[in-house]
Formats: structure tokens, sequence, C-alpha cells
């Protein structure tokens, strides 16, 4: 048993040396981190540059971010590009990001590999730009607030950038709708001016350092969140696309305590309601036509439609204005021209090409289901998106449908405004599918003819 043990405790020593020296720490340090966090929304963006030198042996393709178990709960979109140049001629190349695992991390802790475009040599260093979207990160405070109150949050983060590299110098910037800070943690060295906090410089941080803060401050923009957005996209071959979006829309702000006054709403709308929200602005496609709006109870006239070339900016207002935790259900319905939308690739196949997302400005989407209805007859669906998401295929039914029509559904969770780009569904079809149904209804109709003449011709009668 003792040359066993012996031989284990080898192996488990030299599986461990080769894990501290593989850790990224050994390779990187970051010379400077300069974080600027914008609070002005509840969607909180975090603008990260990192100016990373390799300070080991060998040339490394990869840099690590780490998120705290608080952040990767609630990450929507994380993005790097590596630049060159200074000020009006500095240079933005995307790198490819990737979720990653380090073994040597603090639990909970979640990771990103930033692929470089060419390895990074001993000594080279490179500037690097990070951005990365948190959603419900703000904590009302007090959970609830009476129509006349203004509303106030908790926002929590670290002044010290958690990271697996040593890190040199590093400052942080908090920038807040208001210059209403009702109470911050104090890291020494910290300053507030105005609507902004500045946290450091603070110098030579070891791997994973963390001084968690707290900032108490107003912020009475709309918390604007669908629970649940569906939008079903319906393609004619006949020269439509006919959008439909089934909304269940809440305000995540802090809740409303007390009577509502409609009379005060209106007369003082300066000061009563200040967190809430009546307005909403959807941004449509160009050219679109045959737009309605409607709820439960039926369609509503509250809105205008401003349409150019460029765009299509519908804004409209629910039936009453929305308060901390009031929730709305509606429906919003569109036609735009098929041949905006509706492409032939070189191999043969039609594709879709359309927005994913939510057209709604500033609101993040608990959950999203994009429907993409095929015509009839298609074949061999595939779906192009650039990031991930679930799929899956469905079958619809609609008037004068023998086979049913192909739907692929596309579902994600946690998406944000930079989610709104372009994705494509590629299929197979047969032109001859579009003569099923003219004809399908030319048969009936001659059946139908066929049967009146048979009818005129008949003698039924029990006299000769």
């Amino acid at each position: 048993m003792e040359p066993l043990l012996r031989i284990a405790l080898l192996f488990l020593f030299f599986h461990l040396s080769i894990l501290v020296n593989s850790s990224p720490s050994q390779h990187l340090q970051i010379i400077n981190a300069e974080r600027r966090i914008d609070l002005n929304s509840h969607i909180i963006k975090v603008y990260l540059t990192l100016k990373v030198e390799n300070s080991g042996t060998s040339p490394t393709s990869e840099v690590h971010l780490a998120f705290s178990p608080a952040e990767a709960e609630h990450l929507a979109v994380v993005k790097a590009a590596a630049t060159t140049g200074k000020r009006k001629k500095k240079t933005y190349v995307p790198l490819d990001v990737k979720s990653a695992e380090l073994p040597e991390g603090p639990n909970g802790t979640k990771f990103f590999s930033i692929t470089l475009l060419t390895p990074l040599s001993k000594g080279e260093t490179i500037t690097l730009e990070v951005l990365y979207i948190l959603t419900h990160s703000l904590e009302p405070f007090p959970v609830e607030i009476s129509q006349s109150e203004s509303q106030l949050v908790y926002f929590r983060d670290s002044a010290i950038l958690l990271s697996p590299y040593h890190v040199k110098q590093q400052t942080t910037f908090i920038k807040t709708p208001s210059a209403r800070v009702e109470s911050h943690t104090v890291v020494d060295p910290t300053k507030r001016v105005g609507t902004e906090l500045k946290y450091g410089p603070y110098e030579n941080h070891s791997p994973y350092s963390y001084s968690p803060v707290l900032v108490h401050f107003e912020n009475n923009n709309p918390f604007a969140v669908v629970e649940e957005l569906e939008r079903e996209i319906e393609i004619s071959h006949w020269g439509s696309l006919q959008i439909t979006e089934r909304y269940k829309l809440v305000h995540a702000g802090a809740k409303h305590k007390g009577v509502f006054s409609r009379v005060e709403y209106q007369t003082r709308s300066g000061a009563s309601g200040v967190s809430s929200f009546k307005h909403l602005l959807a941004k449509l496609p160009p050219r679109v036509h045959s737009v309605y709006y409607r709820d439960e109870i039926g369609n509503i006239s509250s809105s205008h439609l401003r349409t150019d070339f460029l765009k299509s900016e519908l804004e409209f207002e629910p039936r009453y204005p929305l308060f901390g935790g009031w929730k709305s259900t509606f429906l919003i319905g569109y036609g735009l021209p098929l041949q905006d939308f509706l492409f032939e690739s070189p191999d043969g196949r039609r594709y879709l090409n359309f927005t994913f997302g939510c057209p709604l400005a500033e609101t993040v989407v608990d959950k999203l289901i994009l429907k993409v209805v095929l015509p009839e007859g298609s074949k061999d669906p595939a779906a192009v998106i650039p990031f991930q998401v679930e799929q899956h295929l469905e079958t619809k039914y609609s008037y004068l449908d023998i086979v049913g029509r192909t739907v692929v559904v596309l579902e994600k969770r946690n998406v944000v405004p930079e989610h709104n780009i372009p994705f494509q569904v590629y299929y197979n079809f047969n032109p001859i599918f579009m003569l099923a149904e003219p004809l399908m209804l030319a048969s009936v109709f001659f059946l139908l003819f066929a049967a009146s003449v048979a009818y005129l011709h008949m003698d039924i009668s029990i006299r000769k």
C-alpha cells in the first residue's frame, strides 16, 4: 500500500504543478486597467480598457476575464476588441470571446476567454477594449415607494477589478443618472464630482483581489422589463412578411404603494410618479405598413407612427401608466415588403435576413421566443445566429394548408438592445407549391359549379 500511496501523491503533486504552471496569472499581467460603469439606465454598461503585457517566457494567444457569481448570473453580453492608435486615429479589431474554465479561480467565478489574432510574445503588450452588459443588477431601496417619491436603488460591485492576473494600476469610474447619491463606500482614494464617482488609482494588486463597494443613488429611469416576448414572422411568397409580437411587460423598479391618483398624476407630472412610464418606443424596419396595436380589451388608438426611408418609429401608450410592479399585456402587428428581407443564395436556397431581439428601446427581455413560419412545402431549414440560442422545429397549420408549415423556433433569455442584430434562416422551396392553394380553390369552385349544373338538370319531381 505504501508504494501505491507514494505514486498517488507524486501524481497529485505533478498534476497540481501542471495546473499552477499553466495558470494565466503566471504569464500575463495587466499594466493598466480603466473601468467605466454607466448606471444611467437599468441596463448597466461597463467599458473596460486593459493594457496587457506578456511577462512569461512563451507566447500566449488568450486573455481571460473574470466575473463574480453575482455578475455572472446577470451577464447579458461580453464583447472585446483590440485597439491600435490614439484618439481619432484609433482602430478597433473585433476579437472572439467565449466561455472558459480556470481550475484555480474562486468558487462561482465565471471566466471568458478573449482570443487574440496573433500570439502575444514575451515582453509585448496589447490594449483591449471590453464591453459587458448586466441586467437586473440594481436593487430598489426602499423596495416600495408612494406616487410622490423618487426611486432609490443600490448598486454593488468592487473598487478593485476582479482579474486572474496581477494588476499594476487600475481606476474605476461610476456614472450615476443624477447628482443625488445617498451614500457610497469609501476605499481610499475615492473622489466624487457631480454625477461621477472615482475609485483609485490603486496599485499592485494580486490575482483575484476584491474590495466590495455599495452605491445608493437616485434612478428614476423606466425599468421596462418584458417577462416574455413572442415574435412570429410569417413568410408569404406572394409578396409580404407578417409580423406579430406579443408582449408581457412589467415595471421592475420599486413597487408602488398606496392609492394611485390620476388627478395628481396629470396635474403634477414633473413631481408625481417620476419613476413611472406611460410611453414606449418601438423601432421598426422601414416601409412598414398595416400597423395595429391592441390588448385584451381591443384596439388602442394612442399611438403615433413615424416613417422614412431608413427607419420607422412607433410611439405608443398602454391603457394606463406603469408604476413599479404593474404589468401590461399587449400585441403589436405589422406588415413588410417581402423583397426587402427575402433573398436567394448562390446555391439556390432562399433565406430570410431579419433583426433578432426586441424592437422596444431600452428594454430587457427575460425570455424571447422568435418563430419564423416558412411557406408550406419548405424543406431543410437552417438558422444562422451570431450568438448562442436554443433551436427547435414546429409545424403550424393555416388556411388551406395540407401538410402544414415548418416553423423555426429560436429561444434566448436575458436579451438586451445589443442583441438587435441580423440573423438568417435558410430553406429550400419548390415554386410549384405556390400553385397548391390557387389550384385547390379553383378545384373547389369547379366542383361547386359542376354540382350546381348537375342539380339544375336533375328532375327530382315525383310527377311525370
